[in-house]
């Protein structure tokens, strides 16, 4: 995977086991399933104690994100790069080694790699390192072989997410400077076919592919978590958002082409701000090539009404059937043909870019798919998908475990409304899991995600460890003692309510007048503690340390937070400097 400096040296992070997951076009893809860091540095002898314990510190936090899971590789296939882009390379591009013509933004190890890159790269004494640069994606893959009506063919899914502002669900939100928004994810939607009576695996013959977007809403904005459920909201001013908005589109057009902006938010209540900036933002951008539509998902699909999501396919039919979708013939190995291109991009977003944004682009997918089989004689002409059972549970499968994959990397569980997508219909046992889910995420978003975003930061090279030692650790916290005392009065004292409610003698035999005031006590004491903890909240939640978050105070006195329940946007706030990189 490549080298990282720490604080005493380079270490090496290898791959040590892998499975195989499938085959695209002949190739074989693997996933990451063990890996080893090897320290290639000196000891940590003349370091401090607190040296030391940094060391062991940033080592957890490369083990951590690695063992997250969800890197993908090839040998000799380009995983960054969709069927269309590389049907696109000339001829010589494929004489390249496969990371000199990667996508740069899915090169997930490529902060990683750089060192070998640069080896390799020196006109100064120049070192052939090419042999040991493996691309790698972060994301999902799933190659399945099916078959229809008695025709075999690979259906497969690649999900990329971009290196570009990655991070944790809370702690990595909007845009930056440079137009990079957070979890930007492309997921790419493939069909092999050889023919009715070919065998599996599918090489190609026929090779089609659909392709969409994700990202989060393209201006800048935050959420200031606080132990509270639903965390406060901050929309930052519109003339910084729009030339960052600006930079994003561009280099969304010049990739994809025109963009088919879907946006899934409510359109009242805590979301309606978010709403609002982005179509004031699109509207201000003025660009023909911007085709926005907002379709309130919760609103629509309330009552779990999910059938009703067939009313915004019904609306973009009409973008869709002009987008196309991409077909490469190479039934004449010798003289292949693109016969089809997808010309535009679907981008979708919710607040997250992960639950109502999946069952969205599992519908469209279908949609396209349906159209694609037809094209290729799998399908009837009026044949759907839907009578063929077998098929549909693989298709819904595979974009639940995708949604699954990508819901997991942001906030630390798996998707919601993955009962949809795999069964087709809502149910109480999904909206049970949902539940659960939900809770988890508020644990691991409040508590945990420090960690996991300076995970991040550090194997992508967002933070770099600093080459000489410095005399303070970035991993130091500096609270003051009610906010470190607090969290062991509130377990002492629900311990004691639970112990005196439960076993009513434990504080001795006493009247129930007495026996009530103790439970009073200790309950008050609960109460007391909860109420300081989320009147404080953001003292207790656990902060990345690396990089360090803009002053959330700061954000206060520039203004346009708001609190869930504001049916008016705020005035928008301007962000400080250090919001926007």
């Amino acid at each position: 995977m490549g080298f990282i400096r720490l604080q005493s040296g380079y270490y090496m992070i290898v791959i040590t086991n892998r499975d195989k997951v499938g085959v695209i076009r002949g190739h074989d893809i693997y996933r990451v399933s063990s890996f080893q860091i090897l320290p290639l540095a000196r000891n940590l002898n003349g370091f401090s104690d607190i040296q030391k314990q940094d060391e062991h510190k940033y080592v957890s936090l490369l083990e951590s994100h690695i063992q997250s899971g969800g890197f993908y590789f090839s040998y000799t296939y380009d995983l960054t790069q969709s069927l269309q882009r590389q049907a696109d390379f000339k001829t010589e591009a494929f004489t390249q080694p496969l990371w000199k013509r990667a996508d740069d933004r899915f090169f997930w190890n490529r902060f990683a790699s750089s060192k070998l890159i640069d080896a390799t790269l020196s006109t100064a004494s120049p070192q052939d390192c090419t042999d040991f640069i493996l691309p790698i994606i972060q994301g999902f893959v799933n190659i399945q072989n099916v078959e229809i009506n008695g025709k075999p063919f690979s259906f497969a899914l690649v999900t990329r997410r971009s290196r570009f502002r990655a991070g944790t669900r809370f702690f990595s939100r909007g845009i930056d400077k440079d137009g990079h928004v957070s979890n930007f994810v492309e997921t790419e939607q493939i069909i092999l076919y050889d023919g009715m009576d070919a065998s599996y695996p599918a090489v190609g013959k026929k090779q089609l592919s659909f392709v969409q977007t994700r990202g989060s809403i393209p201006v800048y904005w935050n959420q200031i978590i606080n132990l509270k459920y639903t965390p406060r909201l901050w929309v930052g001013e519109s003339r910084k958002s729009l030339e960052a908005a600006r930079a994003h589109f561009d280099e969304q057009i010049k990739l994809y082409g025109p963009q088919i902006l879907v946006n899934l938010i409510n359109k009242k209540g805590y979301e309606l701000p978010m709403g609002q900036a982005y179509s004031r933002t699109v509207e201000q951008l003025n660009d023909p090539r911007l085709y926005y539509t907002h379709f309130d998902f919760h609103n629509e699909c309330k009552h779990m009404r999910w059938d009703r999501i067939q009313l915004l396919v019904d609306q973009l039919e009409e973008q869709l059937v002009k987008q196309g979708f991409f077909y490469y013939d190479a039934t004449d190995a010798n003289a292949p043909t693109v016969r089809k291109t997808q010309t535009s991009v679907v981008r979708s977003n919710c607040m997250d870019c992960l639950d109502r944004t999946n069952v969205v682009q599992s519908t469209l997918a279908r949609y396209v798919l349906t159209q694609q089989l037809r094209l290729l004689e799998i399908l009837g002409a009026s044949e759907t998908l839907e009578g063929n059972e077998a098929f549909m549970s693989v298709y819904r499968n595979v974009w639940a475990d995708n949604a699954d994959a990508v819901s997991l990397t942001y906030s630390g569980t798996g998707a919601l409304k993955t009962d949809f997508t795999r069964t087709g219909k809502r149910t109480k046992a999904g909206a049970l899991q949902d539940l659960s889910n939900s809770v988890t995420r508020y644990g691991k978003n409040n508590f945990m995600d420090g960690f996991r975003q300076d995970g991040f930061d550090l194997f992508l090279g967002v933070y770099q460890v600093p080459v000489t030692g410095s005399s303070t650790s970035p991993f130091e916290t500096n609270k003051p003692l009610r906010i470190r005392v607090v969290p062991y009065i509130l377990i002492f004292g629900l311990l004691m309510l639970l112990l005196n409610l439960f076993r009513p003698t434990f504080s001795g035999n006493h009247t129930w007048f007495i026996y009530i005031l103790i439970l009073g006590f200790w309950f008050s004491v609960v109460v007391s503690g909860v109420r300081f903890a989320i009147r404080h909240g953001n003292q207790f939640v656990q902060w990345p340390h690396l990089v360090k978050m803009p002053d959330f105070d700061e954000l206060d006195l520039y203004g346009g937070i708001t609190e869930k329940g504001a049916m008016v946007p705020p005035d928008m706030g301007v962000p400080p400097a250090t919001f926007e990189k």
